[in-house]
């Protein structure tokens, strides 16, 4: 019974870490309820203190920022989770989008859920939902890969997702878009449908879409800009294989 009673104080003593999505381009794309987590924080975790500075300082945000990427994030986790321990409400914010997605995020929360922390993601921006909605693609299936490796392993990851049925969903930069789309049409195909989308919520938003050869072309034309989503169709072959002839439903029926 002591012990139920401790465990219960130390649990209504501990902090709160927020996940807290921010906007991928039209500030405005933030909520009401992002807006009352950060001002209501007692640190709040930046990817950049310098690009988050900007938004915070738009929206006349001056909590304490603690600087929190992919080169510190395992020197500073224990830390943070320390300060939840003691009580503390963290935020935690990446440059755009929410948290834990392509960016840092997953190791605090983590750590915060082990040390018997509430840790709580806020509903907001990300990058590929509404690139994937407006592809025209099925999104009703759909694998999210990401960035690809940039060398090491990237071939045969590629080979792995070559017979993927579902939507394939992938992060890519300006400067390698033009190979990957390259790869991507010799290993999938270039028939293979796909959407290309960049500036996602930003002033020059663009989505291509088209086959993939149609997409090389036009980015190989055109110098690709801004940060990308690609979104590729599945592989319609592996559904088709998937589904019984008419024929052998009804043999099965009659046995």
């Amino acid at each position: 019974m002591i012990l139920c009673l401790f465990l219960l104080k130390l649990l209504l003593r501990m902090g709160i870490l927020y996940l807290v999505p921010t906007p991928v381009g039209n500030l405005e794309d933030i909520t009401y309820r992002a807006l009352r987590v950060l001002k209501e924080a007692d640190v709040i975790l930046a990817e950049d203190t310098r690009t988050s500075g900007i938004l915070l300082k738009h929206f006349d945000i001056k909590n304490a920022m603690l600087s929190y990427h992919k080169f510190n994030e395992h020197q500073t986790v224990s830390r943070v989770v320390e300060r939840l321990r003691a009580g503390e409400t963290v935020a935690v914010i990446s440059d755009a989008g929410t948290p834990g997605i392509s960016d840092p995020g997953f190791l605090v929360a983590r750590e915060a859920i082990r040390a018997g922390v509430e840790v709580c993601c806020l509903p907001g921006a990300t990058a590929f939902v509404p690139a994937l909605v407006a592809s025209g693609l099925p999104c009703d299936k759909f694998c999210f890969e990401g960035f690809l490796p940039p060398k090491k392993g990237r071939a045969t990851r590629l080979a792995l997702l070559k017979e993927e049925p579902r939507t394939l969903i992938f992060y890519e930069s300006p400067h390698r878009l033009v190979k990957t789309l390259t790869q991507f049409a010799e290993v999938f195909g270039g028939e293979r449908p796909v959407s290309v989308c960049r500036e996602i919520s930003k002033v020059h938003e663009e989505c291509v879409r088209g086959t993939l050869a149609e997409a090389l072309e036009h980015f190989t034309a055109t110098e690709p800009r801004g940060e990308f989503v690609i979104v590729l169709g599945g592989n319609p072959c592996v559904e088709a294989r998937k589904k019984p002839v008419h024929g052998d439903e009804e043999n099965t029926n009659e046995e």
